[in-house]
């Protein structure tokens, strides 16, 4: 599966996401309902516009700068 994200970059750069495509499919991020940091990542719980709910990861690490799906629950 590709993962491609576009970020909102206020204060700081990539702070959340706003769209992102799933195996060629675009989703827009309606809501960021939910923001949590792990020792190495950032993971946001988004509603996108098909209604569907997604936790994005993305991997903050020197060797790793990746987005990933972690999780899908259809609406």
């Amino acid at each position: 599966m590709t993962l491609r994200v576009e970020c909102y970059s206020g204060w700081k750069t990539d702070e959340r996401p706003v769209r992102f495509e799933m195996d060629g499919q675009q989703h827009v991020v309606e809501e960021v309902l939910d923001q949590w940091y792990g020792t190495d990542a950032t993971f946001f719980r988004v509603r996108s516009d098909d209604g569907n709910f997604y936790v994005l990861r993305r991997t903050m690490s020197p060797q790793d700068n990746s987005w990933r799906l972690e999780s899908f629950r259809q609406s």
